[in-house]
């Protein structure tokens, strides 16, 4: 559509506008858990660091073994945090358990159903083969392996990783500040009694969890009422908190009461782009007003909620120097029923899926796409992406998706 960005053209653009990434603080591994890695982590010791067993049993000589049954000599016993420190002579084995070092002379694990013990003797009733039921010594990784990546989130795996390479102060980016505005006179918040013509915000919440979830710390300027000098002072709030990212939600559009992009002109907006091709979601805008970047979205619950996990999602990762902040999260589904030719915007349509182990998600978009209903993205699992000017397709067709529960991170 002509004076409209393509949904393309104006990620790459927010993405653009986040010059470099917040800075760094060091941070307690007990406290780094969500939090995004602002340097390579290496490995500080090699895992495990000594040849382990990973069966119980009992530590061999496998020559002594290769003909059985094999009679040999208990010299002792080898557990995990209480290894056995002596080595292994001809005709000699270790009692042994899961994790504890092999004892110096042995190369496999005789497992125990494979033997019979009697005082200090051991049968061998089965033969094994060199470096059987061994965990050799770096199996996992070795000092000074690089195991995590900046912009990498420390997730639970992760975490455990990097305490395992023997990192207990952990460099990561601070939350980026994200201050979410809420605007218009039809506005309460929950909890609050609404009169007859005005209705729950909603949209706040919902944009502050995605910023958590993100690794963003959420700044809740509250409901802006529709006038200049309340708008004015709301700004004015997100600047002394230090907000990195301004989000305002509704009014950005050129109506009588839609005042929220001239009050950040007057207060001297670098407006960047306002309105996209993208239904739900068209009056986008994107700017900075001196050192905090701007995305202005739409104050329908559902098209704040789309272009939240579109373009704030992504800005935040930006923030936190995430290398694939703009990736493209869609994967590939079929359509479960036909669809009409689109126009010249880009769709994204809320849409539940039946999925199979062995096939790709059929995907069903609603009915009704009203960006208004709370109650469809409620229990959607998907957004179907249609692009623009999109052919009519047939059920069965190839088509993207982006599920809910990932695009929400």
């Amino acid at each position: 559509m002509s004076g409209l960005l393509p949904v393309a053209d104006a990620l790459a653009r927010i993405l653009a506008s986040v010059e470099r990434p917040v800075e760094t603080e060091n941070l307690p591994i007990t406290a780094a858990g969500r939090r995004t890695l602002s340097a390579d982590l290496a490995a500080r010791r090699t895992q495990p660091p000594f040849a382990a067993s990973a069966m119980d049993g009992y530590a061999v000589r496998s020559g002594d073994v290769a003909q059985v049954p094999a009679s040999l000599r208990l010299t002792g016993t080898s557990a995990a945090g209480h290894g056995f420190a002596g080595s292994l002579g001809p005709g000699e084995t270790v009692r042994i358990f899961t994790g504890a070092p092999v004892p110096d002379g042995a190369d496999a694990i005789l497992i125990q159903e494979n033997a019979d013990a009697e005082g200090d003797r051991v049968l061998a009733r089965e033969p094994v083969t060199p470096d059987r039921f061994i965990r050799r010594r770096g199996l996992d990784f070795h000092e000074g392996d690089v195991l995590l990546r900046a912009g990498e989130t420390l997730d639970a795996r992760r975490l455990a990783l990097a305490a395992a390479s023997g990192h207990v102060e952990i460099p990561v980016r601070r939350r980026p500040r994200v201050a979410i505005l809420a605007t218009g006179d039809e506005l309460v918040s929950p909890g609050q009694p609404a009169a007859w013509d005005q209705i729950i915000a909603s949209n706040a919440l919902a944009l502050a969890e995605l910023v958590r979830a993100s690794g963003g710390e959420a700044i809740d300027l509250g409901i802006a009422a529709d006038n200049l000098p309340a708008l004015a002072s709301a700004f004015q709030r997100a600047r002394e908190a230090g907000a990195d990212l301004l989000v305002t939600l509704g009014g950005a559009s050129v109506g009588d009461h839609d005042l929220v992009q001239s009050a950040l002109r007057g207060e001297g907006l670098e407006l960047a782009f306002w309105r996209i091709a993208l239904r739900p979601g068209k009056p986008l805008m994107h700017g900075r007003l001196r050192d905090m970047l701007v995305i202005g979205l739409p104050g329908n619950p559902v098209s704040a909620i789309v272009c939240g996990i579109l373009f704030v999602v992504p800005a935040i990762r930006a923030m936190l120097g995430d290398p694939a902040a703009g990736a493209d999260r869609s994967e590939p589904a079929r359509l479960g029923r036909a669809l009409a030719a689109n126009d010249g915007r880009a769709d994204y349509l809320r849409a539940r899926l039946e999925t199979a182990p062995d096939r790709l998600p059929v995907v069903y978009p609603e009915e009704r796409q009203d960006s208004s209903m709370l109650s469809t993205l409620g229990h959607a699992e998907a957004l179907l992406v249609r692009p623009p000017h999109a052919e009519a397709a047939e059920a069965g067709a190839a088509c993207r998706i982006i599920r809910l529960d990932r695009g929400l991170l």
